[in-house]
């Protein structure tokens, strides 16, 4: 990013109504990082993640209302089948009822993934976003609208009005999707076109276009992780924290060395075991204001520190014992509270009674558990399916079907055609593609990552 782009960044930074995306996987972090929602005097801005900006007017001739769509009533429908709505929408109507912008709030809350969708209402997803407030700064009403069959739309707009822009951070860019199927597409035609019609040159096409199913993925996470060495010059000004866990914690050194809060002058950076990076801000309601540390009743032992906004929300939730509890961890625990410069208070936690009794996680029952897991050391296995490119996004099965499919004209390397030599080439390439990086993460992971760090 230029040096321009950060300064207008740290003009924004200090604006109060500034909405941040959900927390990201490291290969998609450039959206948390740099896409936002925010008022620019009375115009409503979304800035994407290469700091493009769309400008809506507010006021006559533009955006008038915001309307609030729950999501379905059905759980299980908002889940499975609309996931990015699963907390509700917010739509931006003109005065005549037509849609400018629909925002699904799921996808700019930061802490989306830690938090299930039965512990947050839907109206207080409203606030924890920053959506109400900014809607405030903008001096745009916020109305309720009651679902519907047709997804909260009173009345269809005619055919001929233009579709509503929508805010939506894909898992993966478009061309991605686009080049894998149109490899798999073409390698699927041009081997059916060399068999039939005995066309030599076919099969080269084929092993190419097979080929480019990996070369996608390599260049998403070439990309993704060039743009995250570049961007670290955003961290320059943060005060870092990282895990101090007690002896026996069972700490990893991929725990120890990724797992992070970052504090800059106005947003809480937090990044778990697995990489994933979300950012809270800290001005305004939906902002960092308040710390507190979870200590059990009766010994009144540090349990866990929350982090609450200026509505009393909890929006991060770390485990004392894998952050504080080590040798360093007091001070660390001080630093942290003058970091942030807002108060520090002890609370007693509840400790419902279970089955497993003593043996279950403290945060059982927390509405952040999920996010006090993610922030402690994870099992091996579950931590390299978590990280594991085809594991958690692309999906298990290409790792064996790829390669399987390219065997069929492996042997062409050995060949005495050209086409089939060249072929045989691309065939071998797929494979090595695929296998090598998968085999490699693998490794490190067994003998260094996620093995018990020596002083564990």
């Amino acid at each position: 990013m230029k040096a321009e782009s950060w300064a207008t960044e740290e003009a924004l930074g200090k604006q109060a109504a500034v909405v941040r995306p959900s927390g990201m996987r490291p290969h998609n972090v450039g959206v948390v990082r740099r896409a936002r929602l925010f008022a620019d005097g009375k115009t409503f801005v979304v800035r994407d993640r290469r700091l493009r900006e769309r400008r809506y007017p507010v006021g006559a001739g533009g955006i008038r209302r915001a309307v609030f769509v729950p999501p379905p009533p059905d759980a299980w429908e908002a889940v499975s089948k609309r996931p990015a709505e699963r907390w509700g929408v917010l739509v931006f109507e003109e005065e005549d009822g037509h849609e400018v912008l629909r925002v699904p709030l799921a996808e700019w809350l930061p802490e989306a993934d830690a938090v299930g969708i039965l512990d947050l209402k839907p109206t207080k997803c409203l606030d924890r976003t920053g959506l109400r407030d900014l809607a405030a700064t903008l001096g745009i009403p916020v109305e309720d609208r009651p679902q519907t069959p047709d997804g909260g739309r009173d009345q269809p707009q005619s055919a001929s009005d233009r579709a509503p822009d929508r805010v939506f951070h894909g898992e993966l860019p478009r061309w991605h999707s686009w080049i894998r199927g149109l490899g798999i597409l073409g390698w699927f035609i041009a081997l059916i076109v060399a068999f039939a019609a005995d066309v030599d040159w076919c099969l080269p096409i084929a092993a190419g276009a097979l080929f480019a199913v990996p070369a996608a993925d390599l260049v998403v996470r070439v990309s993704a992780w060039w743009r995250r060495r570049r961007d670290g010059r955003s961290f320059a000004e943060a005060v870092l924290f990282t895990p101090h866990p007690a002896a026996g914690a069972g700490a990893t050194p991929r725990f120890l060395q990724t797992a992070s809060v970052h504090v800059l002058p106005h947003d809480v950076v937090i990044t778990d075991t697995v990489g994933r990076e979300r950012w809270l801000g800290r001005d305004g309601a939906p902002g960092v204001a308040r710390l507190v540390r979870l200590v059990s009743p009766g010994d009144r032992q540090p349990l866990g520190v929350e982090f609450r906004d200026g509505r009393g929300e909890v929006r991060a939730l770390l485990p004392w014992r894998n952050w504080f509890a080590g040798p360093q961890g007091q001070d660390q625990w001080e630093d942290l509270v003058s970091a942030l410069a807002v108060p520090a208070a002890d609370e007693e936690t509840r400790r419902p009674k279970r089955p497993g009794g003593d043996t279950e996680p403290w945060w059982n029952g927390h509405p952040l558990a999920a996010d006090a897991r993610t922030m402690s050391p994870l099992p091996a296995k579950e931590a390299r399916a978590a990280t594991s490119w085809h594991s958690s996004v692309i999906g298990g099965n290409e790792l064996l079907l790829i390669p399987l499919f390219s065997l069929l004209l492996l042997a062409g390397l050995f060949g005495d055609g050209v086409p089939a030599r060249l072929a045989g080439l691309f065939s071998a390439l797929t494979i090595v593609a695929e296998w090598v990086p998968a085999a490699t993460r693998s490794l490190i992971s067994r003998f260094h990552y996620d093995k018990p760090h020596e002083n564990a």
